[in-house]
């Protein structure tokens, strides 16, 4: 399956994420069995007590420091694999439906468009307009666009403005609401 530039930058950056731990893991990794090797060469040497139960305890923590910081790290590798999986069959299942509704789904974006071009719509307000009704916030419209969240603030308020329309929630309503009529009920 093919990833959007956003879910590789958002891979990118738990790989990110995780480089600390793992390096971290590492280190205390080293430090056990230095430790470890240290304690066993002072064992045979007869040091004294104290020095090999301080070793001994150094040895504990890194043990567990290492230990603890893998375990995070494969329950993160986990969690990521469960959201990718849940991505892929949400993918999976929008193909089969876009798939299933092309034809209906051509004639609503024709129809829609068509009604932007009725309200006199720029090409940038038309842009904006159908990232509203695809239900992007503002902020994530000027990041799609590369433009400021008050730019798009201004542009949104004018799609409403010549549509006649009140808000986002009433541009999705002009769009929506004959699609949503009830079934007619059929004869008995």
């Amino acid at each position: 399956m093919t990833h959007t530039r956003f879910e590789i930058e958002l891979m990118n950056e738990f790989k990110e994420m995780q480089r600390l731990p793992v390096l971290l893991a590492t280190a205390f990794g080293m430090i056990f069995f230095l430790v470890a090797w240290d304690l066993l060469a002072d064992w045979s040497s007869g040091v004294d007590a104290a020095h090999v139960a301080v070793e001994s305890l150094v040895l504990g923590i890194s043990g567990i420091a290492m230990i603890a910081l893998l375990r995070d790290v494969f329950r993160q590798r986990q969690s990521l694999n469960r959201l990718a999986r849940t991505l892929d069959r949400a993918r999976e299942e929008s193909t089969r439906w876009r798939n299933r509704y092309r034809e209906t789904l051509a004639g609503l974006g024709q129809a829609i468009q068509e009604q932007f071009h009725r309200w006199n719509l720029s090409a940038a307000e038309a842009e904006i307009g159908l990232m509203l009704l695809k239900g992007l916030s503002l902020k994530e419209i000027a990041q799609a666009r590369g433009t400021g969240e008050r730019t798009v603030r201004e542009q949104a308020r004018a799609v409403y403005q010549k549509a006649g329309l009140a808000n986002r929630a009433a541009l999705s309503a002009f769009f929506l609401e004959d699609l949503l009529l009830p079934e007619e009920p059929g004869p008995d």
